[in-house]
């Protein structure tokens, strides 16, 4: 999600309470914890950012549900550093770095904000670049060349640097998929929050691409989404929670955290026929491959 929605998702509250704990580790290969903890400042470097304390508390929150790893995601310049900085000191945290769409559509993917992307992008933690991509919902069709235009140069990016690729799609399957087949997905290539129905996902899955489902899968009128997930190898899913955004059922419209990602597992085990700990085990497994090795001495 682009920041420009950060202030009404923390006018909800604060996230409701964990639940219980999952069986076995897994992960949350997408949140935004900068925007979790409060509105930052978007162009400024040495803005006024949340503390270590603050953003130590909510991983480990996430970890006592057995949420142990998770990808903090950049959205522009100063997230995308600050995401760097702190998976350079979190053994628990990998970063992906991206200018979002919404803001290319605005105009703010210009050369020098695309060079400190690539910049950023060689640091040892960074293991995307997202989350680039196409979004025909909020972004008006006179931002769009400038859209695919970043989305290309960013595909470039995690080429050049051997990295995944981390996708927002919203209301832009087909062109989404023009764009990768145009330019040549790069191995590891991530659809964030997956939102397609289940023709799209197969789309997808046959050309190797690894589909992370939210917390939309659990809500009531989302049956084409848990059908997509049930259509999708169990090699090729990723759950996240693109936190504050997104909130699984029960709590929909209170705000996101990461120790709330079990209940899209859960969701997500009941949708596709697998045991609990197996699938825990295969999203784990999935992680590495896509994003590498978590743990200090990376």
């Amino acid at each position: 999600m682009s920041r420009s929605a950060s202030a009404r998702a923390n006018r909800r509250g604060e996230p409701p309470p964990s639940p219980e704990p999952l069986p076995a580790p897994a992960l949350d290969s997408h949140t935004h914890l900068d925007i979790v903890l409060g509105e930052r400042p978007a162009d400024d470097e040495h803005g006024e950012w949340a503390s270590d304390a603050a953003v130590d508390a909510e991983i480990a929150a996430a970890a006592a549900v057995n949420v142990t790893r998770l990808v903090q995601v950049g959205v522009d310049v100063a997230s995308s550093r600050w995401s760097a900085a702190l998976a350079a000191r979190h053994p628990a945290v990998l970063a992906a770095v991206a200018l979002h769409p919404n803001e290319a559509g605005a105009g703010k993917a210009t050369d020098e904000a695309l060079a400190e992307i690539d910049r950023l992008a060689a640091h040892p933690r960074v293991r995307a670049v997202g989350e680039t991509g196409l979004d025909r919902f909020r972004t008006g069709p006179e931002g769009w060349d400038a859209q695919e235009a970043s989305f290309r140069a960013h595909i470039r990016i995690a080429k050049e640097h051997r990295i995944a690729l981390v996708v927002h799609d919203r209301d832009a399957h087909g062109e989404i998929l023009r764009v990768l087949d145009d330019e040549g997905a790069p191995e590891n290539t991530v659809f964030h929050c997956f939102s397609g129905d289940a023709a799209f996902a197969e789309a997808c899955v046959d050309r190797g691409f690894v589909l992370s489902f939210a917390g939309t899968l659990t809500f009531g009128n989302a049956g084409y989404l848990r059908e997509a997930a049930a259509r999708t190898p169990l090699s090729q899913l990723l759950v996240e929670t693109d936190s504050p955004f997104l909130t699984p059922m029960p709590h929909r419209g209170r705000p996101n955290a990461s120790r709330l990602v079990p209940h899209t597992v859960r969701a997500l085990a009941d949708v596709t026929g697998t045991d609990l700990d197996e699938l825990c085990s295969a999203l784990t497994k999935t992680a590495e491959r896509v994003f590498g090795p978590w743990g200090k001495d990376d």
